[in-house]
């Protein structure tokens, strides 16, 4: 039998896979089919018919988004059968359904959230009737309470049940569910609890009404009052595609973009809803500590009293970049740093032991990156994660690692805390003693042996402690031992399938940008400890917020970041700088995806972009940076570092690629994998400043103790 069918619409005759539904064949030949309940993400429902068409020679019109092209036999002369989306029948039985539709609906449109953008307005529109014939009272249905992000107005609800799929398909938490039958019918959550899936706010973009919308942004603005700008998001390390939507000088919401290759549709409720966080406790002029306490300063005072500090011994400074930074701060500054002579910067705020080998060889980019691509996931058979919990680090990857279990059945194992990621997998053990004891005849060897795509996927909390680079070595051991690396073949593309997990948005750029220790300079753990017995007298701080407390010691700090954060309450001179959403600026995501931020809205009071901080700091040191702009300074990028050149695109899985195990094998701690990410909604200065985050948080708590109990 033929992989393809072929269908008649409309008088336009199309081929199409068999198991094309007959909406996406009529969609093909270019008609356009009206549906509430159909989603191409989630499984068919067949609930609203709205999406009726007329099969020639059917008794009645069927509903397209539920009949596979496949199971529909041809017409008695043998030719393909023939669908009408215009015919009279079609039109009627359209208007008929939506009739019923609108016979509960509440005509409330003037003071509805989803007014402008909403898909039950324009399917009325454009296949409703003019009139309606209902005079009966209409039902009304109580709200219900979905937490802080989900606000609920259940009585224009349509019952289709969109959100349940989403729900309990991609984010793999059965939290909402239709109850009851008939004219009583009603979505809701079970005990009307608080939603707690990690991307519970992509219900608002997948329902087709006014029921569930953004509670965050109620009655704040219509969608034509808002300038629109495309951006990736820096949350996490995924870069996932995002619409930033402004109105002034404040960014409203943020929406997802669709990207198959990294986010498909989705963003995590930290992406969505940490946006309040960004002009909330925000630096907007320069301070300087004066008899111990931060006082305001002019831009030239206290580039002056940072210059002062720069020009004295070079071993004696130092300099950290926290999640946040971008490629082109990060660069300005060690451009402005090598100048000076200082050798200890680092870009690994967490201690992980990346890019760099025991003895300070670096290691190729591979050993660092996600190599098989996060669409790659889509292509793996089994799958290992080591020391991760991608549902905190990474919410969306997980939901595709989530997806390829359950439409593929693929197996996947764990080693670290055992957790709950929506899916079911076999937790091996806690940390490097199981790592170490996996060897051939072992289960989970031979079925990762025995895959066509094996993956392994080694998270933060393996690598960021004192033995992560011997940690680092038996991980990719143990995949080149059972297949993960295998080159191109006349049939088959190459293959790496080790891959890191970060979960700092700047970490993959600061690695490739060599923001890392030379000829002998400090690493973090030295840094720190040279903070503490005083051989380190100035750190210049890239808005490195996690480190907290004591840790600088006596140090004078120097802190370029937007948010009065840890780092800034430890300042001695604070240099506020731009967020994601107000300035171009360059990421590399966790694949090596090379991002770029598109300003939405301007600077902050006397905030500066941050190369263009450290271009000035030049200046005051007469070591003037080689450039005086955005295009200079990434056009000097590109010259010395290439791999900055070409945007957008995951790096191909070459021969040369395809590398040995990485690092040097050395001795592994008997530990278990520590937890990487504490509390989800509040990893980043810009969500620990967000009220929304805040209630999320501890309504996450709440629940976590509630559980314990």
């Amino acid at each position: 039998m033929s992989d393809t069918a072929k269908v008649v619409v409309d008088g336009v005759e199309v081929e199409v896979p068999r198991n094309y539904s007959l909406l996406q064949a009529c969609e093909e030949a270019g008609a356009e089919i009206p549906r509430f309940c159909y989603h191409e993400r989630l499984s068919i429902a067949g609930n609203c018919r709205m999406c009726l068409v007329d099969w020639v020679g059917a008794p009645k019109p069927i509903a397209s988004c539920a009949q596979a092209v496949g199971d529909m036999r041809p017409d008695r002369d043998g030719s393909p059968p023939k669908i009408s989306t215009k015919s009279e029948r079609a039109i009627k039985a359209r208007n008929g359904v939506m009739e019923f539709l609108l016979i509960n609906h509440p005509l409330d449109c003037p003071i509805c959230d989803q007014g402008g953008e909403c898909d039950l307005q324009d399917q009325a529109m454009g296949f409703g009737r003019a009139a309606s014939r209902y005079q009966e009272p209409k039902r009304a249905v109580d709200d219900k309470y979905m937490g802080p992000l989900v606000s609920t107005v259940m009585t224009r609800c349509i019952q289709c049940t969109r959100c349940v799929r989403f729900a309990a398909e991609v984010a793999g938490v059965e939290e909402i569910g239709l109850i009851s039958r008939g004219e009583d019918a009603q979505i809701t959550t079970y005990l009307e609890a608080s939603l707690e899936s990690e991307l519970s706010g992509n219900v608002i973009d997948l329902c087709p009404v006014g029921a569930l919308t953004s509670k965050p942004y109620s009655f704040n603005a219509r969608p034509w009052e808002l300038r629109k700008t495309e951006s990736i998001d820096v949350m996490d390390a995924m870069g996932a595609a995002i619409r930033v939507d402004a109105r002034g000088s404040a960014v409203l919401r943020v929406m997802p973009r669709i990207n198959e290759e990294i986010n498909e549709e989705w963003i995590s409720d930290k992406t969505r809803f940490a946006i309040d966080g960004l002009g909330r406790q925000r630096l907007d002029k320069p301070y300087i500590r004066k008899n111990g306490k931060l006082a305001p300063a002019s831009w030239d005072e206290a580039l002056e009293v940072v210059a002062s500090k720069l020009k004295g011994d070079a071993s004696k400074i130092a300099a950290i970049a926290g999640d946040l930074a971008c490629v082109e701060g990060m660069k300005a500054a060690l451009d402005l740093l090598r100048s000076i002579g200082v050798k200890s910067t680092d870009c690994r705020q967490d201690g992980a032991k990346l890019a760099l080998d025991n003895e300070g060889n670096k290691l190729p980019r591979e050993s660092y990156l996600f190599n098989s691509s996060i669409m790659g996931i889509d292509e793996a058979d089994a799958v290992l994660i080591i020391g991760a919990n991608p549902r905190k680090e990474a919410a969306v990857l997980n939901a595709r690692i989530r997806k390829n279990w359950l439409h593929r059945d693929m197996p996947v194992a764990l080693i670290g805390e055992a957790v709950d990621l929506s899916y079911e997998y076999t937790h091996l053990g806690n940390g490097s003693e199981t790592l170490k004891g996996i060897k051939s005849g072992d289960g989970v060897f031979e079925a990762l042996k025995a895959a066509k795509r094996p993956m392994i996927i080694v998270g933060q909390s393996a690598l960021a402690r004192e033995d992560g680079s011997a940690v680092l070595a038996l991980a990719s051991q143990l995949a080149a031992d059972v297949g993960c690396f295998t080159a191109k073949t006349e049939n088959e593309p190459a293959w790496n399938g080790f891959n890191v997990l970060h979960n700092a948005a700047a970490r993959v750029g600061g690695l490739d940008l060599g923001f890392l220790p030379i000829d002998g300079g400090l690493d973090l753990a030295g840094i720190l400890a040279g903070a503490q017995d005083g051989s380190i007298e100035t750190i210049i701080s890239l808005g490195a917020d996690e480190i907290v407390g004591d840790s600088f010691g006596k140090t004078f700090v120097v802190y370029v970041g937007t948010h009065g954060d840890e780092g800034a309450h430890r300042a001695d001179v604070i240099l506020p700088s731009a967020t994601y959403t107000e300035k171009s600026a360059t990421y590399v995501n966790t694949e090596g995806r090379v991002q770029r931020t598109q300003r939405a809205v301007g600077l902050k009071g006397e905030s500066r972009e941050d190369w263009s901080i450290f271009r000035a700091l030049s200046a005051k040191l007469d070591k003037p940076l080689p450039y005086d702009s955005l295009t200079a300074l990434r056009a000097d990028l590109n010259e010395t570092l290439p791999v900055f050149k070409g945007m957008d695109y995951a790096p191909l899985t070459t021969e040369e690629s395809v590398a040995p195990p990485y690092g040097k094998a050395g001795e592994v701690a008997d530990a278990s994998f520590a937890a990487a990410i504490g509390a989800f909604h509040l990893t980043n200065s810009i969500a620990r400043a967000s009220k929304t985050m805040a209630e999320c948080a501890e309504l996450a708590a709440q629940s976590v103790a509630t559980a314990a109990e």
